[in-house]
């Protein structure tokens, strides 16, 4: 009568051990309704954790234990909201959340001063809060497939940022402030509203090399006759020919991605 018991209470043990061991959990399509209260008793052991494509929809307050956590993925859940215990993360670098139901983030969210890589896309979000400018570490933003009618003036704060993503959006215009994002090398803005780009955005963004801005009423000659537009088509072919010199397979609309809106 107590075998089946004994190897339940086993396994649990041997997985518990394991994650404590490799400080990965990877629960992905575990058919999971709740959080496992099991991780939160493992805090500072977990280094990354993988829930991806279950059914969670609620975040425990408890979550900011993890505070050794480098890299969280809650992709495709049930999550409306996040815990303003979310800013006690502070090791973290990789935060996915795509697909979820997410209507806005908490401000803690600026207190993520490692954070590399964020990627909320299909969400529900209609805005990001003003503190994402402190995210000074911040390479990748990804916030495509939501509601957002404009980007905030802070995002011009986020120094490091490379690749922004934010199609299939409201968005109608870009802040000023985009020129401060030297090391920007990609923006993305297909699918949006978008009628204006800032004047200097090509002559400021030295490292820009591909703007995407397919299904906007943006008119193209008003890109083409930028200042700087001859500087970034060079650096765009140069980008190009440079893949092609390495066999690298590109489409037709790849070439033309950096000049086509």
């Amino acid at each position: 009568m107590g075998c089946p018991a004994s190897k339940h209470a086993d396994t649990k043990a041997t997985r518990i051990a394991r994650w404590r061991s490799t400080g990965i959990v990877a629960l992905r399509d575990s058919k999971l309704k709740t959080f496992p209260d099991e991780i939160l008793d493992l805090d500072r052991s977990i280094h990354t954790l993988d829930l991806t494509h279950n059914r969670i929809a609620d975040i425990p307050l408890e979550m900011g234990k993890l505070i050794n956590l480098r890299r969280l993925v809650l992709a495709d859940n049930l999550i409306e909201s996040l815990s303003v215990h979310l800013g006690k993360l502070q090791s973290l670098k990789i935060m996915i959340l795509d697909g979820n139901r997410i209507t806005s983030l908490p401000d803690e969210l600026g207190q993520l001063v490692k954070l590399e890589q964020l990627s909320i896309s299909r969400n529900l979000l209609t805005c990001l809060p003003v503190t994402i400018g402190s995210l000074r570490s911040l390479v990748l933003l990804n916030v495509s497939n939501n509601k957002l009618k404009s980007l905030p003036e802070s995002v011009g704060s986020c120094f490091s940022l490379e690749e922004l993503q934010a199609s299939d959006n409201l968005i109608g215009d870009l802040p000023l402030s985009v020129c401060n994002l030297t090391c920007l090398k990609s923006i993305c803005l297909d699918n949006n509203e978008v009628k204006l780009i800032p004047l200097n955005l090509l002559k400021d963004c030295k490292a820009l090399q591909n703007i995407s801005l397919h299904n906007n009423p943006i008119p193209v000659d008003l890109f083409q006759q930028m200042d700087g537009f001859a500087e970034f088509e060079a650096r765009r072919r140069k980008k190009f020919d440079k893949q092609i010199n390495s066999n690298v397979m590109i489409s037709s609309r790849c070439l033309d991605d950096g000049v086509d809106v």
